[in-house]
């Protein structure tokens, strides 16, 4: 097969297509209309998030037989288009799934033990122990909304903190010796700790708005590791600040770009984005709590498995 690359991964993942006698092209400047002109080219295409495969550019994939994105979710693709086209799309969430989960419970515990605010606190040449006494995660019920790979890794990591961990999925039967699946009406009842591994779809977009968090019976800590969008920056923030939520950890926004890099650069800053920025007991990290040096290699090694996997 002709596939053309038009973000840079792990060199393993060409090395191995070729080793396997397939012929890479890579494009990583072209615009998406130049893409478009001579996608009918090949037969498949790697991507990260550089732009979004929409209807007009899979008509021009006239030859396309698949779609694989170097990542855990599909949603920079019409998949629904895609697939009635009969093109193979292909996503790796098994590749930096324990990357995520890491990252996810160390938000936790950064935020139960107040490490960024003590940190810096000292750095600044203030010690004050009281007002970083920290919380501990025993006996906690942490409540995980989306158990698929990322959810489960999570839960996984979570034993031997001896807390209770509840799952809510719109899947069933999805629970397993790490997470008892419950109804989201019972997760909300008992939740200490709401942690997001959702994709981002119409179901789940701003999911997470002022109704949401007031269905839950105990104030609660946010972990946030999925997608920005589904979390309605306005209502957290008036959440936080009425103590209904306790803190958040937030790996991803809502006011993300397909492409991330720009955060900053498009005009004023929303005034909760400033909040957050400003507030002790929220820790932000720039989408990266899949990419690790690790996961980097294994997100390239489940693309190339699942590729070669098509022929079969």
């Amino acid at each position: 097969m002709r596939i053309l690359h038009i973000d840079g991964n792990h060199p393993l993942l060409k090395n191995q297509l070729e080793e396997a006698g397939h012929l890479n092209e890579d494009d990583f400047t072209s615009t998406k209309e130049e893409v478009e002109a001579k996608i009918h080219n090949y037969d498949g295409i790697v991507i990260r998030s550089r732009f979004k495969i929409d209807r007009q550019f899979l008509d021009k994939a006239t030859n396309l037989k698949f779609i694989a994105r170097v990542g855990a979710g599909l949603e920079s693709i019409d998949c629904d288009y895609a697939t009635a086209k009969g093109v193979h799309l292909i996503a790796a969430p098994e590749g930096n799934r324990n990357a995520v989960a890491e990252h996810a419970l160390g938000m936790l515990l950064s935020l139960f033990n107040n490490l960024n605010k003590a940190n810096a606190e000292v750095k600044s040449g203030k010690w004050s122990r009281e007002s970083n006494r920290g919380h501990e995660l025993d006996g906690k019920t942490v409540g995980i909304i989306g158990y698929g790979n990322m959810g489960k890794a999570f839960a996984k990591k979570l034993r031997g903190f001896e807390v209770e961990v509840l799952c809510y999925d719109i899947k069933e039967n999805v629970g397993d010796e790490n997470a008892r699946q419950v109804s989201l009406q019972e997760l909300q009842q008992h939740a200490d700790v709401l942690s997001l591994h959702i994709p981002w779809t119409p179901e789940t977009d701003r999911m997470i708005n002022t109704p949401f968090i007031e269905s839950f019976a105990k104030a609660f800590w946010l972990i946030n590791t999925a997608r920005g969008k589904s979390v309605v920056t306005d209502d957290l923030v008036s959440a936080l600040t009425l103590g209904k939520i306790l803190g958040a950890g937030l790996d991803v926004l809502e006011y993300e770009k397909l492409s991330f890099e720009h955060l900053f650069t498009d005009g004023e800053m929303p005034s909760a984005f400033q909040y957050l920025i400003e507030a002790d007991n929220v820790i932000l990290s720039p989408h990266i709590a899949g990419w690790t040096f690790e996961s980097h290699a294994k997100l390239a090694q489940v693309i190339v498995d699942k590729i070669l996997e098509i022929k079969k």
